[in-house]
């Protein structure tokens, strides 16, 4: 089974789990802050998890634009939510291709 068989398999899984809740998700990126604040989790390991996140997004993503700019755009998103203090914008202005708020 290559790369997207599997990420669109856990994509699944996940769905069916019912694990797609913006609590889980908070939960997940406040817990990476404080392990990596605590020095339990490196860098490394915290983009590993940022790029499965992405991975996960961008095989749910809109087919009108192109996966690796969307995926990028994600990763980009993240790496904002998880320095813990930058403004995001609205999850509208990524799936329709427009720029986010300011």
């Amino acid at each position: 089974m290559n790369t997207v068989d599997r990420q669109k398999r856990l994509h699944f899984d996940v769905v069916n789990v019912g694990l797609r809740a913006q609590a889980t998700a908070v939960g997940l990126v406040q817990l990476c802050i404080e392990l990596r604040d605590a020095n339990v989790l490196a860098e490394p390991a915290i983009a590993r998890i940022k790029d499965a996140i992405a991975d996960e997004v961008s095989v749910a993503g809109p087919r009108r634009r192109g996966q690796q700019e969307y995926r990028q755009e994600i990763r980009d998103r993240l790496d904002q939510l998880f320095a813990g203090e930058k403004k995001v914008g609205s999850a509208e202005a990524l799936s329709f291709g427009t720029p986010p708020d300011e």
